[in-house]
């Protein structure tokens, strides 16, 4: 019987520990399915005394462009590294005409010259000749019918027969398209919109107006641009929809086409696309295209748009990738251009966009953001187990490791980077090392150590490598004995703390209740030190942490209500006063690299779960901003959907191209201003983060504008790689979906 016994008792265990290891995982928040991401491929004019007209492409992907100076083409281009535009001569006996007009027909490409409406499809039969020496207006109706104008008169033409002759009573035509559904051509002038029946060869006006600009016929619909917005015709009986449209990013309007179902506009100030909720994807600055004054908009090959502007073109490509692609497409970005010496930082002094002038800067965060690089590369790799990952882990973590060796000091405290001599800008906060090759910097911050602290956790707690676990492990020893032994404070070269990095209670309780600066030190501490207790079992930090909390309220400091957070009395001190002059979005930052600590390894359960509170009240605070980070980053409290579906939003807007460009959209038309706050939120509704500029999460997402000017280009590995590999590790986002 107890044979038997043993035998059922074992046989128990083995099969429930086969189904805990077997068991599947929750279903992720987000799908990593399939979605679409724009890129920009841009091609310059060079050529400043030819005036760009109009852009088609054909069936074979063929690019042309007319200019007043003849028929145009595209010349090399690629992702980031803009191409030319050039003179057509493929095919001389073509470009040599005096094309005026150019269009397509049927997906080919069609002229009209000084003689006839021609192609080169079709075996060249199309030659349909016209008496308008001018013309250079045409659009094509059914049967090869075709109708020309010089500006002023009209001809409707099939195989060189004149089937109708007249003019809009001297109005000067701008454009003239073709209505499928109802065979009718349309014809614009400034002041009117008239429709011409092929049939009936009759005429009638059918809008009467001012300062039209454009228009296009779209199944149901003819919609006609003007200098202040759009207005929608019914395409059957004429009558206009509803009132003018003004609720769009610039209204100055000098193009519109409808392009795979979708609409365009051309504008004065960038391109738009009208979405099916209503709301416009906005193409504006050098990151989409060489120049805001867009002059046609037209549809191009594997599913792309091409916008011409003034002074280019830009070739908007449409591709279907998984978040997985794309965080593939960006770890090739951050070790092709942002890694130096094993830091991950920006690549700056770059010339108007070009990478390959760019040179790897220093910064005095070359700390913190190796540490958000160093943790995605961690998370990455408790995901796959890739060896990459792994190497890539190798490389910073040595040389996060150097900043603590190459200074003279000895004593724990680390550099905030370290360079070969004299390649830096400024003396100070630069030092010599003992080696005359390389410079340490000093003045080390609070961003640094917070973000120090969370990246060597989570190589000690999900790296399993004995190897870097130790040295993790010892790097958070290092770092946080320094600190407690020197009251709290990271003691720099010259015997003196440094100027942020000061967690002492003499420094943290003096600011009045209300300034952040009270709750971030202690938030941010505490977890410090819960998380040297948790991998090294010293006693000494958890103690202090007590001590700080019991004693020292920074358990009160800590939970303080986000909503209470805010400016300093007119009667605090200068240094309170300029800390809580409007929210901190550096503090956000440190607040979210420091819950992994402080919710991760908190002392207790019941302190855990008062932690979780904090931390998501926060998120409440932040929620407006749909920042993806702070929404995945929650997730490590529960099982909760923290606006996961916001995030991946951001995760998949991020432009590919991560220039710091010259982004504006204070101009807007489409965005609802508010009054100034101290959260300085400056509309009610964030913009998705292709529009905005590229930054890092310690930035505002509702500032409006930015000058980038293209001289830098940022990385991927703090800015998208950390929220993707940390929503992948907590099983936020699931595993990519194959095609």
């Amino acid at each position: 019987m107890r044979k038997q016994l043993l035998l059922i008792l074992a046989l128990a265990i083995f099969i429930a520990s086969c189904t805990k290891k077997d068991a599947p995982k929750p279903t992720a928040f987000i799908q990593d399915k399939l979605f679409i991401q724009d890129y920009s491929i841009k091609y310059n004019h060079e050529n400043k005394d030819a005036k760009l007209l109009k852009v088609v492409s054909d069936r074979n992907g063929y690019i042309q462009i007319l200019s007043d100076k003849g028929l145009l083409r595209l010349k090399a281009g690629q992702f980031l590294f803009p191409g030319t535009i050039v003179k057509d001569v493929q095919d001389l006996p073509t470009s040599d005409k005096n094309i005026a007009g150019i269009s397509t027909y049927q997906n080919q490409l069609v002229y009209v010259d000084d003689k006839a409406v021609l192609s080169n499809a079709w075996a060249g039969k199309l030659f349909s000749k016209h008496e308008m020496p001018a013309a250079k207006i045409f659009a094509g109706g059914n049967d090869f019918t075709f109708m020309i104008s010089d500006g002023k008169n009209l001809s409707l033409l099939k195989d060189s027969q004149k089937l109708w002759e007249g003019s809009l009573s001297g109005k000067n035509i701008i454009d003239i398209k073709f209505d499928v559904q109802n065979n009718l051509f349309w014809i614009l002038t400034p002041e009117t919109v008239s429709s011409f029946n092929p049939d009936k060869k009759e005429i009638a006006e059918i809008l009467s107006g001012s300062n039209l600009t454009c228009f296009e016929a779209t199944p149901g619909k003819i919609l006609v641009g003007t200098t202040d917005g759009y207005l929608e015709l019914d395409a059957k009986t004429g009558k206009q929809n509803g009132e003018i449209q003004r609720k769009m990013p610039w209204t100055e309007l000098t193009s519109i086409s409808e392009i795979d179902g979708k609409v365009w506009f051309g504008s004065t100030w960038g391109a738009m696309q009208l979405n099916s909720d209503g709301k416009f994807s906005y193409y504006a600055g050098k990151r989409w295209i060489p120049s805001d004054t867009v002059v046609h908009i037209a549809k191009g090959p594997e599913n792309s748009v091409l916008i011409l502007t003034n002074a280019g073109l830009g070739k908007i490509c449409f591709e279907e990738m998984t978040l997985h692609e794309k965080a593939m497409f960006y770890e090739k970005q951050v070790r092709e251009r942002h890694i130096r010496t094993g830091f991950n930082g920006a690549l700056g002094w770059m010339t108007d966009g070009d990478v390959t002038t760019g040179t790897l800067e220093n910064s005095d965060n070359d700390g913190l953001w190796t540490s958000m690089y160093l943790a995605a590369e961690t998370f990455r790799y408790a995901v796959t187990k890739e060896d990459e990952a792994l190497q890539n882990v190798r490389e910073s973590l040595d040389a996060m490791e150097r900043l603590y060796t190459i200074n003279p000091m000895k004593s724990g405290f680390p550099s905030r980077s370290f360079q070969r001599t004299g390649y830096n800008k400024t003396d100070s906060p630069w030092r010599p090392t003992e080696d005359p090759e390389w410079d340490w910097k000093s003045t080390t911050s609070s961003d640094e150590a917070i973000g120090h602290i969370f990246a060597f956790s989570v190589i000690a707690e999900l790296i399993d490598v004995p190897e870097l676990k130790s040295k993790s492990i010892e790097l958070i020893d290092t770092l946080m004995s320094h600190i407690v032994k020197n009251n709290h404070y990271m003691i720099d070269w010259d015997g003196q703390p440094t100027r942020w990095a000061r967690w002492n209670p003499e420094y943290v309780n003096v600011r009045p209740l209300m300034v952040g600066d009270r709750k971030i030190n202690a938030s941010n501490y505490i977890g410090m030190l819960q998380t040297a207790y948790h991998f090294t079992g010293k006693e000494k930090y958890k103690e202090a942490a007590f001590k700080l909390m019991n004693e020292h309220g920074y358990y009160t400091n800590l939970m303080k209500p986000m909503g209470e957070i805010g400016m300093a009395p007119a009667d605090a001190d200068e240094l309170s006063k300029e800390l809580s002059d409007g929210w901190n979005h550096s503090d956000d930052e440190m607040y979210y690299c420091g819950y992994w600590g402080l919710f991760r390894y908190a002392f207790n359960d019941t302190l855990k779960a008062n932690y979780k509170k904090a931390i998501v009240d926060h998120w409440e605070a932040e929620r407006p901003e749909k920042e993806g980070l702070w929404n995945i980053m929650t997730g490590l409290v529960g099982n909760e959907d923290y606006d996961y579906e916001n995030a991946a939003w951001y995760l998949r807007n991020y432009p590919l191209d991560l220039v710091e460009w010259t982004v504006l959209n204070s101009h807007r038309k489409d965005i609802v201003m508010m009054e100034p706050n101290f959260r300085r939120q400056t509309i009610t509704e964030v913009l998705p983060a292709d529009e905005l500029r590229v930054s890092r999460h310690n930035a505002n997402r509702f500032d409006l504008d930015s000058h980038g000017g293209g001289r830098s280009e940022e990385s991927a590995g703090d800015i998208w790689l950390l929220p993707y590999w940390i929503g992948r590790y907590l099983n936020i986002i699931g595993e990519p979906q194959s095609k």
